[in-house]
């Protein structure tokens, strides 16, 4: 798999899993983290690897059509 593949597979995973810590572990307290704000921390970095994923492959594509 490529790279592209695999940043938007490890984003994609990564916002899934924060969606559902998110949405479905509000009752859930530990003492040092809340788990809904790991969820939001995790969708963040999640959307980045997106978006990460996204401008290489239009950097490569822009670079095969130079």
């Amino acid at each position: 798999m490529r790279v592209f593949g695999k940043s938007l597979l490890a984003g994609a995973g990564m916002l899934a899993a924060a969606l559902v810590l998110w949405l479905f572990m509000r009752d859930v307290h530990i003492p040092i983290l809340t788990l809904p704000k790991v969820g939001i921390v995790l969708m963040v970095i999640g959307g980045l690897e997106i978006c990460h994923a996204v401008y290489l492959r239009v950097r490569r594509n822009a670079s095969r059509n130079r």
